[in-house]
C-alpha cells in the first residue's frame, strides 16, 4: 500500500491481492515498529543492532537506507493520524532483543499492524489513481525477452484474465506455510517468489527463514504469536519444571537474539522430553500487563489461560523469510519491469538474522523508495493497468484423483521436521527426494483453482530453501547446520538460484 501511494502521484495504480487487502502479515504484527525517537539513542545504534544481529551478511547500504528513512516515514504515519501509544505526551518505547536501545513504537498495545494498516488503507481507499482486485489471484508473470509485461491472474467471478502494465511490483509476502508450524496468515504461501522465480529472476538468501521462539502451542488453534515485546517487558521462559533456562545459553537470557532464543527452546525442549516450554507473566503487574497486551490475553483467555495463575505454553514457529527476489535498494529486480519490496524482496537488508521490528519499517521505506523509482522511471510512458480476458487452460482429465490437502500437510510437516530449526544433509537430502517426487506430479499439473496453484508454489518455494541451505555449509543467523555448526569467515557471501544454477557470490 505505501508503494501505491507512491505510486498514484505519477499516474493510474491496480492492486490485485489473492485475499481480502488486509489478508498480511502486516496486519497481523504485533510488537511495534524499530524507529529511533529517544534522544538516548542514535541511528548509528539502530544501524549497529542491526549489522550485529546480520552475522556479516547484511548489505550496509540498505541498513543505513532503513535507519535514516524510517524516521521520515514514521514521521508520515504520525502526521496522517496513526495513533501510537503514548505515556503522556511522550511516546512509549520499549525493548526487543538484539536492541541495545528502547525505540519499539507500538500502538494499541500489541496492535501496531493493523493500526499501520488503518492509516494506509484510508488513503488508498481515497486515492482516485488507485483500485484494487480483491480475490485475484496471480498465477504468472508476463514475460517476453526477459521484460514483464503484466499478469496472468484469476479472479473468482470473471474467471482468467491477463492484466497489462508498464510495471509490476511484488509485494506478495513470506513463505510461512511452507511450514507446519507457524505464525503467518494461510495467504502466505511463496506466490511471488515462486512466480518470479519461473519467469527467471534471481532469488537469494532462501536458507535464512526466521522462526520467532514464541508461539502460543494449544493444540487445535492457531500459532498465535507471542510478541517478543511480552520478553522486553519481562516475560521469562521456563521449562515444564518452572525452571529459568535462557541464562543457561545466553548471557541476555530472554533477550538474546531471536535464533538463539529458539534453539534454545528446542534444545531446552528435548532435554526435558516436552513439546513446548513455558512464559511466565505472572510475576509482572496484571494492569499494565493488560493495557500493554490486549490481544494477546484476548487470545490466551479464549483457550482457558489466565495469565494471572498460569504460564502460556510456547514454542518456536516460522515467522519470517529473510530471502526472496534479489533486489537492489531501489526494488529492481534482475528482469525489466519487474520490482519487488517487502518480505517476498531480499537486498540484504537483513543478513542471516532480522534484527526484531525492523520488518515494518521495511515496507514503509521500501514501498517508497520502490514507487518513487517506478514513478520516476515510467513517468509520460503511457499504458494503465488494464485487464482483459484470458482463455486459459483448463486442467486435463487424470486417471487419479489427486488430494492436494494430504500432500500440503505432507509438505509442510516435512519441512518442520527436515529443514526447520536444526538442519543436516542427510535430512535435507531426504526431504528434496521427496520433494521433487511430489513435484513430478503436481508442479506441471494445470490447476483450476487457489488450493493447486498455492501447493504448486509451496513446492516450487521449499525445493528453493533446500538447495540454499544445502549449498551453506556452515551455521549463521537463523541457518543452523549440526553437521557444520560453526559459523565460517569464508562464507560471508550470498546463494544466489537462478533458472536451475546455484551461484555464491559476494554482494
Amino acid at each position: 500500500m505505501r508503494a501505491a501511494l507512491k505510486l498514484a502521484e505519477y499516474g493510474e495504480v491496480l492492486i490485485i491481492t489473492k485475499g481480502k487487502l488486509v489478508d498480511s502479515n502486516t496486519y497481523e504484527a504485533q510488537g511495534g515498529i524499530a524507529v529511533v525517537m529517544d534522544p538516548k539513542d542514535s541511528l548509528q545504534n539502530h544501524i549497529k543492532d542491526t549489522l550485529t544481529v546480520g552475522r556479516g551478511l547484511c548489505n550496509k547500504e540498505a541498513v543505513e537506507i532503513l535507519v535514516r528513512e524510517g524516521q521520515e516515514r514514521v514521521k508520515e504515519l504520525i502526521d496522517w493520524g496513526a495513533r501510537f501509544d503514548r505515556e503522556g505526551k511522550v511516546y512509549h518505547l520499549t525493548r526487543e532483543a538484539g536492541h541495545s536501545h528502547n525505540r519499539i513504537l507500538h500502538a494499541r498495545g500489541d496492535a501496531t499492524g493493523k493500526e499501520i494498516v488503518r492509516i494506509l488503507l484510508s488513503r488508498v481507499m481515497l486515492n482516485p489513481n488507485i483500485t484494487f482486485s480483491e480475490f485475484t489471484f496471480s498465477i504468472d508473470l508476463l514475460v517476453k525477452d526477459r521484460e514483464c509485461l503484466g499478469v496472468i491472474a484469476h479472479h473468482r467471478e470473471e474467471g482468467f484474465i491477463a492484466i497489462l502494465a508498464k510495471a509490476v511490483v511484488l509485494c506478495s509476502g513470506g513463505a510461512g506455510q511452507v511450514f507446519r508450524e507457524t505464525t503467518n496468515p494461510s495467504s502466505t504461501t511463496g506466490d511471488g517468489i515462486a512466480m518470479a522465480y519461473r519467469a527467471g529472476a534471481e532469488i537469494m538468501d532462501m536458507e535464512f527463514m526466521q522462526f520467532h521462539p514464541t508461539a502460543l502451542y494449544i493444540a487445535g488453534t492457531s500459532r498465535l504469536l507471542i510478541s517478543e515485546a511480552v520478553r522486553g517487558e519481562g516475560g521469562i521462559l521456563r521449562n515444564k519444571k518452572g525452571e529459568r533456562f535462557m541464562f543457561r545459553y545466553h548471557p541476555e537470557g530472554e533477550m538474546a537474539p531471536r535464533d538463539v532464543v529458539s534453539r534454545s527452546i528446542l534444545e531446552e525442549m528435548a532435554r526435558t522430553e516436552s513439546t513446548h516450554v513455558f512464559l511466565d507473566l505472572s510475576h509482572l503487574p496484571y494492569r499494565y500487563i493488560k493495557q500493554r497486551f490486549p490481544h494477546i490475553l484476548a487470545a490466551c483467555k479464549a483457550v482457558g489461560i489466565d495469565v494471572k495463575k498460569m504460564p502460556i505454553p510456547v514454542r518456536p514457529s516460522a515467522h519470517y523469510l529473510i530471502g526472496g527476489v534479489k533486489v537492489d535498494t531501489r526494488g529492481k529486480t534482475n528482469l525489466k519491469n519487474l520490482y519487488a519490496c517487502g518480505e517476498t524482496a531480499c537486498s540484504g537488508l537483513h543478513g542471516a538474522n532480522r534484527l526484531a521490528s525492523n520488518s515494518l519499517l521495511e515496507g514503509l521505506v521500501f514501498g517508497y523508495r520502490v514507487g518513487e523509482e517506478v514513478g520516476e522511471s515510467y513517468r509520460g510512458r503511457r499504458r494503465t493497468p488494464r485487464s482483459i480476458p484470458y482463455a486459459g487452460v483448463y486442467p486435463k482429465g487424470s486417471p487419479i484423483r489427486l488430494d492436494l490437502e494430504d500432500v500440503k500437510m505432507s509438505l509442510k510437516s516435512l519441512m518442520s521436521w527436515n529443514v526447520g530449526i536444526r538442519r543436516s544433509e542427510d535430512k535435507m537430502v531426504e526431504a528434496k527426494e521427496r520433494i521433487d517426487f511430489w513435484s513430478g506430479y503436481i508442479k506441471n499439473r494445470e490447476f483450476y483453482d487457489t488450493q493447486g496453484w498455492e501447493l504448486q508454489n509451496m513446492l516450487e518455494v521449499a525445493t528453493l530453501m533446500i538447495k540454499g541451505a544445502m549449498e551453506r555449509k556452515e551455521s549463521r543467523g537463523v541457518h543452523y547446520r549440526i553437521d557444520y555448526p560453526k559459523e565460517k569467515k569464508s562464507w560471508e557471501k550470498h546463494i544466489i538460484i537462478q533458472e536451475d544454477n546455484v551461484y555464491v557470490r559476494k554482494i
